[in-house]
C-alpha cells in the first residue's frame, strides 16, 4: 500500500517531467528517493551523468561517498530522503539560474510533503538557494541554521571531496556533528 506522502510525491513527478524540454541533454528526471516520511533530508545541487542515466540521485562516485558517510554515523540510506535542487542534468556542469528557477518550486513541494526535521544542504548551490545566496559553504559547514521551523545543516558536497581528498576528514567530522544534531532532535 502506498502511503499518502508517497502519493503526493508521485503527483508532482508528472509536473516535473514536463520540464524535460528545458534540459535537452538530460536522459531522465532525477526526482529523489528514500523515505517519504524521512525526518532527515539531503539536498544536493543537480544530477551528474550516472544519475541522469539511471534516474536515481547520488549513485555515482559522490553518491558512494555519501553512502559511506551515512553508514559511518549509523544511518541507513533508505531512512532518509535524498534529492537535488535541479531535477535534470544541467546543460553545463553547474546549474544556471534559469535551471534552478524552473526546478525550485518542486524542491519546496518535496520539503512540504516530507516535512523533515533536519535538512542537510550539500554544497554552495543548495545552501545559497535554500538559506541565503550570500553564504559560503566553507564558512558555515557543520553549523546548523534555523529557518522556518526546520534545522538546516550545511556540508560540503561529496563531489567536492571526491575531487579534493583533503575535504573527506572535514565531511566526516561534519557528519559526526549531524549525528549529534539528529540525536538531539530525538529521531533516527
Amino acid at each position: 500500500m502506498i502511503d499518502v506522502n508517497q502519493q503526493k510525491l508521485k503527483s508532482i513527478e508528472i509536473e516535473i517531467l514536463k520540464l524535460k524540454k528545458y534540459f535537452p541533454g538530460a536522459k531522465n528526471a532525477v526526482l529523489g528517493e528514500g523515505s517519504p516520511k524521512a525526518r532527515l533530508m539531503f539536498i544536493g545541487e543537480a544530477p551528474g551523468r550516472e544519475e541522469d542515466l539511471s534516474g536515481r540521485p547520488f549513485i555515482g562516485r559522490s553518491g558512494r561517498l555519501l553512502t559511506k558517510l551515512l553508514e559511518g554515523i549509523g544511518v541507513d540510506k533508505k531512512d532518509v530522503y535524498i534529492t537535488s535542487v535541479v531535477k535534470f542534468l544541467p546543460l553545463k556542469g553547474t546549474p544556471s539560474r534559469k535551471e534552478i528557477e524552473l526546478c525550485l518550486p518542486y524542491l519546496w513541494k518535496q520539503i512540504d510533503i516530507i516535512k523533515p526535521k533536519v535538512i542537510c544542504l550539500l554544497g554552495n548551490i543548495a545552501l545559497n538557494v535554500v538559506i541565503d545566496k550570500n553564504l559560503k559553504i566553507s564558512k558555515v559547514h557543520g553549523r546548523p541554521q534555523e529557518k522556518g521551523g526546520i534545522t538546516y545543516f550545511p556540508c560540503y558536497h561529496p563531489a567536492a571531496a571526491v575531487r579534493n581528498a583533503n575535504l573527506i576528514p572535514i565531511l566526516r567530522e561534519d557528519f559526526r556533528k549531524l549525528k549529534m544534531l539528529v540525536k538531539r532532535k530525538k529521531f533516527s
